[in-house]
């Protein structure tokens, strides 16, 4: 009996072993799915992540365009802008030189004016001295 028991108590353990041993491979082959799940998705992540880099990196330079376009639009506006404003500061200083020469225009005439009045006014008082000394001279 101690025999059959002895026996009977190995084969128990024998099979326990084998139990155990095709638990661990289960488990290990468990463990390899889970780092190939793991893998996976570490890879379906980081495509995923790179595709969305890519669409951001689009859509960045997209914008960037979209701002160069509205600066250079910006650029030939204010070009236009300070075409004008240089046509406007001529106008103005065409109409300001022709104000000063009408101006001077006006005072040489009255300078003019001035000067004749000045010479007539100085006629005038001359003739009048001068028809007044005679008489001066004869009523003394």
């Amino acid at each position: 009996m101690v025999n059959t028991r002895s026996q009977a108590k190995m084969a128990v353990n024998a099979d326990l072993f084998a139990l155990l041993a095709e638990m661990k491979k289960s488990m290990e082959k468990g463990e390899e799915e889970m780092k190939q799940g793991q893998e996976e998705m570490k890879n379906q992540f980081q495509s995923h992540v790179e595709s969305k880099v890519g669409e951001i990196k689009d859509h960045v330079n997209s914008c960037i365009e979209k701002i160069e376009e509205d600066v250079e639009s910006v650029k030939r506006d204010i070009g236009e802008v300070k075409g004008e404003v240089e046509r406007k500061i001529e106008e103005v200083e065409d109409k300001v030189q022709g104000k000063i020469e009408e101006v001077k225009e006006k005072d040489q005439m009255k300078i003019g004016d001035l000067e004749k009045n000045s010479r007539t006014e100085q006629s005038i008082f001359r003739q009048s001295q001068s028809s007044r000394i005679p008489d001066q001279r004869s009523n003394p």
